[in-house]
């Protein structure tokens, strides 16, 4: 990556006079019975947004959602439209500088409160679990395991969706169940699972390890869509698979040098993000790129 182009983020965007709803990094601008998702060069770690971003960002994970959509368009109906910019409407196909690459025009979708968390190794929050009790979400597993091993088989662990600033929280499959309903629970578990054996054997082809991932869910028109951002290094846990060995933190293309960083300063993970250093945000940059082009077989194009 050139020095002089390090600096250039999308921190929020400003269209007209429309005004988005912004979360942690995303400007959602509201169309009536669609929505335009704007992925913004913001990061947060631990849940809290840093104040400076990460250079392409926005648009690695928005360019990475749209291989996926269209890797899984045959086997589930998802509520992307258009990421072509002149398919928009005005005023927003005219802002080319904040939106190019970065936006999707989707389906408005009544969306399941739930998050539906996909785990084929033991890393995060559940190894964690697992050292104190050898659960993974209530689930019982095998002794002996260790960090980051591959899991005996898929477990599909739920999670509530939290507002921004606060945690999402680990819930069992039964209690999906009472927040959705049983049909929808069964169905939205079944459709995550399936997608995740066919993306984790696709990214296995790349030489790459899909550790776990988060889908969401929609209703529209009494359907259940698949929807948000797919399959990113911000929602799932991608390692090289030449350089994996369980016992150990894996390295990935997500952002672990933040994460790193955020630990060496005994940031605590609450309040107002800090600034970070320039080849912290240019070595973020540049792993998520990699994680685009090896994933898509694509060079990455700003």
């Amino acid at each position: 990556m050139k020095e002089e182009t390090v600096m250039e983020t999308v921190l929020q965007t400003n269209i007209g006079d429309c005004r988005p709803i912004r979360g942690k990094v995303r400007d959602i601008y509201d169309l009536g019975d669609k929505l335009l998702i704007v992925a913004t060069d913001r990061i947060s770690a631990f849940d809290v947004i840093m104040t400076n971003g990460i250079p392409y960002k926005g648009i690695v994970l928005t360019q990475i959602s749209r291989f996926w959509f269209d890797f899984l368009g045959g086997d589930i109906e998802h509520h992307l439209i258009s990421d072509d910019m002149a398919s928009f409407p005005e005023p927003f196909c005219n802002h080319a500088g904040q939106l190019a690459g970065r936006s999707m025009l989707v389906k408005k979708v009544e969306v399941l409160p739930i998050e539906c968390v996909v785990r084929g190794y033991l890393a995060g929050s559940g190894w964690k679990e697992y050292q104190k009790s050898e659960t993974v979400c209530g689930q019982k597993l095998p002794p002996g395991l260790t960090q980051c091993e591959k899991l005996p088989e898929l477990i599909f662990t739920p999670a509530t969706k939290a507002e921004v600033g606060e945690h999402d929280e680990n819930i069992s499959f039964e209690r999906s169940v009472d927040v959705v309903g049983e049909e929808t629970a069964n169905y939205v578990r079944d459709k995550s699972m399936t997608i995740f054996e066919k993306a984790s054997k696709y990214a296995e082809s790349k030489g790459i390890i899909l550790a776990d991932t988060k889908f969401e869910w929609g209703l529209v028109d009494g359907r259940i869509i698949l929807i948000d951002e797919v399959l990113t290094p911000d929602s799932s846990r991608f390692w090289p698979a030449d350089k994996y060995e369980a016992g150990r933190d894996q390295e990935s293309f997500d952002k672990q040098f933040v994460r790193n960083y955020l630990e060496s300063i005994n940031f605590d993970k609450s309040g107002s993000g800090v600034e970070l250093p320039e080849d912290i945000r240019a070595r973020t940059s540049d792993k998520y790129i990699e994680g685009y082009e090896r994933l898509t077989g694509k060079k990455f194009e700003a």
